[in-house]
């Protein structure tokens, strides 16, 4: 047939009955085809029609009446219908009954035909399947009968009526006003599509004459009018501003008040509403009710009333009224496309291309052709579409069976048919509604009319081209075999000729919806020339009534008069099917960028510079298979990475020599990092960097985007081969564990789907890969300290900040390159500051849905593969908005999402392991964990919930508390409240039933779960709807879901406003702690909390601060007293009054202490030490006040002892006075030489102090040699053995030697080795075991002939020294030798007491211990006490002694005599006088202020005094290796504590005397200065005193006494002899002249009554020094008694530098404990123990190991190496021990030189 022929036929069967008007009559409804007005929405009429009688119908403005009456015959006729109706269906002989549905019959084959016979059968088994009820309760669009079926109805039951009667809508129901509005809105439409096209405007308009003129002046008054109604649309929803300042991404990824579900928004709120949904997959975002105006409501609310008569006649006519009319001129709400676009148009095109993402992720169109609303220009958004990948299922039949192939592609490179609608004419058929028909009838994917919110006005769609994608199942029943594109142009096509061509070109089938044609009307041409293409078209005639007929080959029409759209959209679907069952032209999205006269969004330069950078790139990967991409380009992170995590890993499970396997895997490490710097410089990887650092920021985003498009292509295919493969395997092995075979099948199966899991890693490739590789080229170069490398971290943090996702744990590799994680957070916080973050994680099984729900969430895109899961765990921030801060404690949420836990029945134990490692880690990070649960049955969960619960409780048990939330997806009915309180039931059992597992596992007690973290069932647990509202692919998102999301975000939120979160740099350290712990076997063991550590150290300095402060005020109020008590005011000291004196300070100290607490930023880490410094505040406050009380009673009880020398001083005094007085006066002009004086003086003064002493038996001084010598005599021990003793001075090291074989002698065991051994032998009653124990005897017994100590036994000896050394000093310092004097008996009883100790030690050894040990131990205990003696023998004697006494007077009355005798005044010697005592006075006050003053600027100042403990040994440390002086070494292992006091006395004297003399000096003078103003001060107002009073000079000297007596100590001086002064101005100026004190020298400061050293020793020294008990390096806890918190040191050392070696050998022992821990080894924890304990079990050693937190540390601990080699020599000499065999000193130990070794400490004691 020819196609001119065609036209006619195609609209040909029109029945000449119908109107003229019928297919034009709506046109005034019709402006576009989704938007008809809702008149025509006539519904079938109701059942009435049936009953007798007749109805009438009166249309207004239809002149003819309808009459349908019913007769008999109709009614017979109807009743032999329905028998016939019956009989088809088998239903004639009687009803059916509720049995009839119970009763078991075959099964009803899904998706195939039916007969009549059981149709009615088959309905009711689809009506009661869950399916059905399914459909009953989705939101199901009512199917609305056109006006021609409701012709069609009366028809078939009123043959007689007239066709004529009912027309269309619109056809008789309109007045002529109304046509002509239907005419103008047609030229309206004209003149809209004309400036689209931007061509000529082609108008006929009846009776205009002026054609040309009157087609512009209407054009330019549509296109204001156009442009105002845009204007008024864009004002309306408040985006005005954005028409050029664009929305973006960054305005919707963060933190923001929460979307209120089912509640009206204003018009101002619209937009971003629309988004916020749409972004959490709410399909539901295009119908979001609009909040009324009050004038709109105000409307609303009151409903119209009409004024009628009542009559009956009235009645009927105001039924059919039309007098009311309604407002048309009020504004309607905005049309929910308007919404769509306006915001589409409003976003930059990042922020469109995630919009478009998420529509099509609904299920909706997506805009494909989108007209400027500015310009007019056509534009094809081909870049929003770029993130689509879209799956299907193709079914294909090959030898009589179906097979199905997945695809997976992004959408821009799928080949599809293409099927285009356009329309012709406005119409009362939905296009778009029938659309949805052949897609998905349950879902609105193309807009239309009938859609909630829909409007008549709606403004920016016409024009717009949308497409959507069917993508089939693989089922019988899909609509379409492969994936087919449906494109559907709004408005009328007439109109749009630039999209409705471009669609015609690119088609693979055209459908057009028209009325019927007359030849010359405007739509004739375009149906002609579409009819003389080749390409297949479908012509849908509005107002034919005839079936589907081909007209020709590919040429189809279809009329949908009288029909049913299910009838329509089934021929639709066959013929359509049918078309491209063969040859067709085939649409490719990406094709549109060669279309021309429009363009393209990719083609914008910013774009084209993004991907050609990455078109730069991936050339470079063309060709290639994908799975040999990441070994050629990313080689750092491939074999080489899984190598060094491999070796990583072993160090901390080392067997054998341990430390030459450390060296030697470290070694390899290194190796291999020097293999990656070799490989680090792949030309993809220059490329890359270069890109991201040169590119501007827009242009990087393309760049990154445009990589991750190109890249996911390369392995798209490959992936969905894989990935169907894998899937079939899967369901092949779960059959098979479902049947409980346990056949080498499975095993075989298992094995396949490990290798098709293999072969899946190798394929995938993406963007994360890339960052991956940066990560290692960084590590592997900072590792060899190449620091060119530092912009990686950089550029990675300034994209984490934007909002990309970052890799934090590698899934393939199973590791955390940490310190690529550490640089990386180093440089956020660089950038962003240490911002505080609340760490949200997410843990559950594979596939479950965590990063959906995720992504919905927060709206994250979380970067994972094409195609793939997440694998490893991601970490992205998302900010909290300005508006919301206010609300929360912290600036950011970090998401951290996972990859799945592997189901159990398809694990191994290495999946398990890692599974483990992975909740333990993900736990341990967040500050809250989301579980995530698939499913409602608790028995599906037990393995997540069991890994889950073993993860809480593991951070229970190292003191990290997450909280913890579980959310159940899938969930058929969340609505259930009974049954969610039986799953909520039924979790609550099993989370307890793991929790008793566990807690057998990580050997804790714990019942149930709430023991193990703060849960509570009825809020912590959340149900989910499921995903998809029902089947995939073309399902559309639940709107439940959509509400669980946000309820659960409300709820998390609601909970993270409680918490601080963490800080960034908590974060980071928190990333190290747990997964340095996790590399370890057992996690608990070598958990360290170093942020819970650096908190702590910094609260210790804190201490040190406030007790230093406490200390500093006690010893000022100490010198007040001690003066006062000395000068007699005071005889007894109260605690209550040290208390009063020191409340002031106190007070302030514990104000201080809690606003630290309360306001330091870890105040929530700092709480569990709050009480217990309290405490010790507390403690040490009393302990001082008790320490000054004990102090201040010695001098009390001192200067009661001293009473009767105290007594005689005065007269003593007043006598000399008196002699040296009358000397003078004899000789007074008689002798002028001075030191004829001084012969004259000195030849009276012996005489003198006999004369008064001669009552008094002198004190003598003690020999403490001979009292010594004297003892040891007692005790029965020979010369000869004291002599030696004496000359070799070898007693002096008796507590430092390195072995004490010599002291040894082992004949006694000898004696009893063989009764022993025997007894032995013969309680192990079996010959083995004896023949064992004899062997391990033997060796023993060989060892202790040879002449050796064990180490235990070594240990043992050196123990006694220590506790006997410790022991006497406290016993002889118990003595009053002070106050009472020295006896020899006090030798005597310590040397008892050490021979008693050394006795009762021999006595429980297998050897015994030579006379020389306790020779040397007794004179050794001699030694150290006898400067105390000395020094308290001297005090007492000075204090007592009246010949001493006065032997100390003896410059000073000299000086005296000398006045005299010179002819001085009274008042002159008398100034003299005062200011020799003042003097004294003075010097010892300012003496021990400056000793404090002193102490106070070391302790504030220097480095080594002004932190904590663990400062002071790094000091200590360093002095001695500076120094590289081993003895000192030796005393420092041997005795910590000594050595420590000896370095601070040290640097105290070098501090004062050296370094900072002038400081010193200026200390001294300032006091100096202090004193005497005092002093001037005093003089000053007793001398006005007395002049006012006219006192006398015993006034005067008892007024000045009393003003210094709490100052300075003022002995009595005796004024009868200078009763004769009486002018006291002069006696004052002569004391000012002598007190003049200048440069006072530092060696005057060794009067000190408390020196500064012994003050910072007190202050230091006053902390814990346990040692630990393999290494013996001492804990560093600044507190003494730091229970609970476990010993520790951040140092250790190798063991044998205490002389630690091998059971039975000379081998000293090199390993550092630190990695004996993790190691496979095992010790014997006491000397006598058979048994042997794993290192990695140390705490079941006994008391004193469990006492300890050895934490395993695979860093290079270099100093102790350093020292090892250093004295390698020194050290075997020292314990006549070797470093040799196991203990071999590895080679790379003696690289490192003593600046490494410095260095070393400080990186350790940061």
């Amino acid at each position: 047939m020819k196609n001119k022929e065609l036209l006619p036929q195609c609209f040909s069967n029109i029945k000449q009955c119908d109107p003229p008007n019928e297919a034009s009559g709506t046109k005034h409804s019709e402006k576009n085809e989704d938007s008809t007005v809702h008149e025509s929405e006539i519904r079938s009429l109701p059942p009435a029609t049936c009953e007798k009688g007749s109805i009438d119908m009166d249309i207004s403005g239809n002149k003819n009446k309808l009459s349908v009456n019913i007769t008999k015959e109709d009614r017979n006729q109807c009743d032999e219908d329905s028998k016939s109706v019956l009989g088809r269906l088998h239903m004639q002989q009687q009803k059916l009954s509720p049995a009839d549905r119970l009763q078991t019959g075959p099964p009803m084959k899904k998706d195939h035909e039916t007969s009549e016979t059981d149709l009615a059968h088959t309905f009711l088994y689809n009506n009661e399947t869950p399916a059905a009820k399914e459909r009953e309760e989705s939101e199901i669009e009512p199917v609305i009968p056109s006006m021609t079926n409701v012709k069609v109805n009366l028809e078939k039951s009123v043959p007689e009526m007239k066709c004529d009667s009912l027309n269309e809508p619109g056809g008789t129901d309109h007045t002529e006003k109304n046509d002509d509005i239907k005419k103008l809105e047609s030229e309206f439409e004209s003149v809209l599509s004309a400036t689209y096209e931007k061509g000529a405007i082609d108008m006929q308009m009846d009776g205009n004459k002026n054609k040309d003129s009157g087609k512009i002046s209407d054009e330019i008054n549509m296109r204001n009018q156009f442009q105002r109604q845009t204007k008024s649309l864009y004002v309306r929803l408040h985006l005005q501003d954005k028409l050029h300042q664009k929305l973006s991404l960054a305005d919707f990824l963060k933190i923001s008040p929460a979307v209120e579900q089912d509640h009206e928004t204003s018009e101002k709120d619209l937009a971003h509403t629309f988004l916020q949904r749409l972004m959490m997959l709410d399909y539901r975002a295009r119908y979001i009710p609009v909040k009324q105006s009050r004038a709109e409501m105000s409307q609303s609310e009151t409903v119209p009333v009409l004024e009628i008569s009542d009559i009956e006649d009235n009645d009927f006519d105001a039924l059919f009224s039309s007098s009311v009319d309604s407002d048309h001129s009020k504004q309607t709400h905005v049309h929910p496309m308007d919404v769509q676009m306006v915001v589409f148009h409003c976003s930059d095109s990042f922020l469109k291309q995630n919009m478009v993402t998420k529509l099509s992720q609904c299920q909706y169109a997506l805009p494909l052709l989108v007209p400027d609303p500015d310009t007019m220009d056509m534009e094809c958004p081909l870049w929003t579409f770029r993130q689509i990948i879209k799956t299907w299922k193709i079914t294909q039949t090959k030898d009589d069976s179906n097979i199905v192939t997945m695809k997976n592609m992004p959408i821009c490179k799928a080949e599809t048919p293409m099927v285009s609608f356009f329309r012709l004419g406005s119409l009362s058929v939905s296009k778009s509604q029938l659309m949805n028909t052949l897609i998905n009838d349950r879902h609105s994917t193309f807009f239309h009319r009938n859609c909630p919110g829909s409007t008549k006005s709606r403004h920016l769609m016409d024009g717009v081209a949308e497409i959507a994608w069917y993508c089939p199942a693989g089922k019988p029943n899909d609509a379409f075999t492969d994936c087919t594109a449906f494109c559907n142009l709004h408005g009328d096509a007439l109109f749009i000729e630039k999209q409705r061509d471009i669609l015609a070109e690119k088609s693979s089938v055209t459908v057009v919806l028209l009325p019927t044609l007359e030849k010359g009307d405007k739509s004739w041409a375009v149906i002609s020339n579409l009819l003389k293409s080749p390409k297949p078209l479908i012509c849908l005639i509005t107002d034919n009534d005839c079936g589907a007929v081909q007209m020709k080959e590919g040429k189809y029409r279809i009329g949908l008069k009288d029909r049913s759209q299910a009838d329509v959209s089934e021929n639709l679907k066959r013929i359509i099917g049918e078309i491209l069952s063969g040859p067709h032209q085939s649409f490719q999205l990406e094709t549109m960028a060669d279309v021309s006269g429009i363009r393209v969004d990719e083609n914008d330069k910013v774009c084209q510079k993004g991907k050609s950078a990455a078109l730069n790139m991936v050339n470079l990967l063309q060709g290639m298979d994908v799975s040999k991409i990441k070994d050629q380009f990313l080689p750092c992170q491939g074999e080489l990475w899984h190598k060094w995590c491999r070796i990583n890993k072993e160090l901390y499970h080392l067997k054998g020599n341990i430390e030459e396997e450390k060296c030697k895997k470290q070694q390899e490490l290194m190796t291999i990092r020097k293999k990656q710097c070799t490989a680090s410089c792949s030309e993809l990887m220059k490329l890359f960097i270069e890109n991201l650092s040169s590119l501007p920021t827009t242009e990087k985003q393309y760049f990154l985007k445009w990589t991750q498009i190109l890249i996911d292509a390369l392995s798209t295919e490959d992936l969905s081969s894989i990935l169907q493969y894998y899937d079939e395997k899967w369901s092949e092995v779960l059959d098979l564990k479902k049947k409980h075979d346990k056949s080498d099948l499975l095993k075989f199966k298992q094995s396949e789907l490990e290798e098709i899991s293999n072969k899946l890693q190798s394929a995938t490739f993406g963007l994360e890969h890339i960052f991956r590789e940066m990560g290692q080229i960084y590590e592997a170069h900072k590792a060899l300290n190449q620091t060119d490398w530092s912009k990686y971290p950089e550029l990675a943090a300034e994209l984490m900040i934007s909002g990309h996702p970052m890799e934090l744990m590698d899934g393939d590799a199973g590791h955390v390159p940490l310190t690529w994680i550490s640089s990386l957070l180093d440089e956020v916080i660089r950038k962003l500051g240490d911002q505080r973050v609340f760490v949200l994680s997410v843990l559950g099984v594979q596939s479950s849905g965590k990063s959906t729900m995720l992504n919905a969430m927060f709206g994250l895109q979380f970067a994972v593969s094409a195609g793939r899961c997440t694998k490893g765990a991601f970490m992205q921030l998302v900010k909290v908005s300005e508006e919301m801060k206010k609300d929360f404690q912290f600036d950011y949420v970090l998401v951290v999402d996972t990859e799945g836990l592997r189901a159990l029945e398809l694990a191994g134990n290495t999946t398990l392991h890692h599974d483990n490692e992975l909740a333990t880690f993900v736990v341990g990070l967040g500050n809250m964990t989301l579980i995530n649960i698939f499913g409602e049955n608790p028995a599906d969960m037990q393995d997540v919930l069991q890994i889950v619960v073993q993860a809480f409780m593991r951070m229970k048990k190292v003191k990290v508390s997450p909280s913890c939330v579980f959310v159940h997806q899938n969930v058929t009915d969340i609505a259930a409240a009974e049954k969610n309180m039986d799953g909520k039931r039924r979790l609550q059992e099993k989370l307890d039933q793991m929790t008793k597992l566990a807690a057998k596992e990580e050997v804790c007690d714990a019942e149930c779960f709430s023991d193990v973290i703060a849960f509570d069932v009825q809020k912590d647990v959340k149900y989910f709807a499921q995903l998809w509202e029902g089947s995939p692919p073309m399902a559309p998102p639940n709107p439940g879901y959509s509400e669980s999301i946000q309820d659960l975000k409300n709820f998390i939120l609601s909970k993270a406003s409680q918490s601080a979160g963490m800080t960034l740099s908590h974060f980071k350290t928190k990333i190290q702690d747990l997964w340095n712990a996790l590399m370890n076997e057992h996690f608990v063991f070598s958990f360290k909390n170093t942020l819970e550590i650096a908190v702590y150290r910094k609260l210790e300095v804190q201490y040190g601060n406030w007790t230093w402060n406490l200390r500093s005020n006690m010893l000022t109020i100490e010198n007040q007293l001690h003066t006062r008590v000395e000068n007699g005011d005071i005889d007894k000291v109260e605690v209550s009054f040290l208390n009063k004196e020191m409340s002031k300070t106190y007070e302030e100290i514990r104000n201080n202490l809690t606003t630290y607490f309360e306001d330091n930023r870890e105040k929530e880490m700092l709480v569990q030490w709050r009480g217990r410094f309290e405490q010790k505040i507390k403690e040490f406050h009393d302990e001082l006040v008790k320490g000054a009380k004990r102090k201040l009673e010695e001098v009390l009880q001192q200067k009661k002892a001293c009473k009767k020398l105290d007594a005689q001083k005065t007269e003593f005094e007043r006598n000399l006075l008196q002699k040296s007085k009358e000397l003078a006066h004899q000789l007074k002009d008689k002798v002028e030489d001075e030191e004829e004086l001084e012969k004259q003086f000195k030849s009276v003064w012996s005489h003198w102090i006999n004369e008064l002493t001669a009552d008094t038996k002198p004190i003598e001084d003690i020999n403490l040699e001979e009292d010594q010598f004297n003892v040891l005599k007692e005790l029965g021990i020979e010369w000869t053995f004291i002599s030696e003793s004496k000359s070799s001075g070898r007693y002096r090291n008796i507590s430092s030697i390195g072995n004490y074989s010599d002291y040894v002698s082992f004949t006694k065991h000898q004696d009893h080795g063989d009764t022993n051994q025997q007894s032995q032998v013969n309680q192990m009653g079996k010959f083995e075991q004896g023949k064992q124990y004899l062997l391990n005897q033997a060796a023993r017994l060989k060892h202790y002939m040879t002449g050796y100590l064990q180490h235990e036994d070594q240990q043992l000896i050196r123990s006694l020294t220590e506790n006997v050394e410790a022991q006497c000093i406290n016993a002889i310092k118990s003595k009053p030798v002070a106050t009472r004097g020295y006896s020899p008996t006090y030798l005597l009883e310590m040397a008892k007491s050490v021979k008693k100790k050394v006795t009762e030690f021999d006595s429980k050894r297998k050897y015994s211990l030579k006379k020389e040990f306790t020779v040397d131990l007794i004179l050794y205990v001699f030694d150290t006490v006898e400067s105390w003696l000395l020094e308290s023998h001297k005090k007492y004697k000075m204090n007592n002694d009246a010949v001493t006494y006065l032997e100390s007077k003896k410059t000073q009355y000299y000086n005296i005599f000398r006045s005299f005798c010179k002819g001085s005044s009274s008042a002159v010697v008398f100034a003299e006088l005062i200011c020799e005592k003042l003097k004294v006075s003075i010097v010892k006050a300012v003496c021990n202020q400056t000793a404090i003053d002193l102490a106070g600027e070391m302790r504030s100042n220097f480095p080594a005094f002004n932190g904590n403990r663990l400062n002071l040994e790094k000091h200590v440390l360093k002095s001695l290796a500076e120094k590289e002086d081993f003895n000192g070494f030796i005393t420092y292992i041997h005795h910590p504590r000594k050595h420590v006091e000896t370095f601070i006395k040290e640097e105290v004297n070098k501090y004062i005397f050296t370094d900072h003399k002038d400081k010193a000096l200026n200390i001294l003078k300032k006091n100096v200065e202090d004193m005497c103003k005092l002093v001037s001060q005093a003089l000053f107002t007793a001398t006005d005193d007395v002049k006012t009073k006219g006192g006398d000079i015993d006034m005067w000297l008892q007024q000045f006494s009393s003003l210094l007596k709490n100052d300075l100590t003022f002995e009595t001086i005796c004024s009868q002899n200078f009763s004769d002064i009486n002018n006291f101005d002069f006696l004052k100026e002569e004391i000012e002249k002598g007190l003049k004190i200048s440069n006072m020298p530092l060696d005057m400061t060794e009067d000190f009554r408390e020196k500064p050293h012994k003050i910072l020793i007190d202050q230091l020294c006053n902390c814990c020094w346990v040692k630990c008990p393999f290494c013996a390096a001492v804990c560093t806890n600044t507190l003494e008694d730091h229970s609970p918190d476990k010993h520790n040191v951040p140092f250790h050392r190798p063991s044998g530098i205490k002389g630690w070696h091998t059971r039975h050998t000379m081998e000293l022992v090199i390993d550092f404990c630190t990695t004996l821990v993790a190691s496979d080894r095992r010790f014997r924890p006491h000397h006598d123990s058979e048994e042997s304990i794993p290192y990695k079990q140390y705490q079941n050693g006994g008391e004193k190991y469990a006492a300890w937190e050895i934490t395993a540390d695979a860093s290079k601990l270099i100093y102790w190496k350093w020292f090892v080699c250093r004295f390698q020599q020194k050290l075997e000499d020292h314990h006549k021990l070797k470093f040799q065999g196991r203990g071999e000193i590895p080679n790379d130990w003696r690289e490192h030189k003593k600046e490494e070794a410095i260095a070393n400490l400080d990186e350790m004691y940061k």
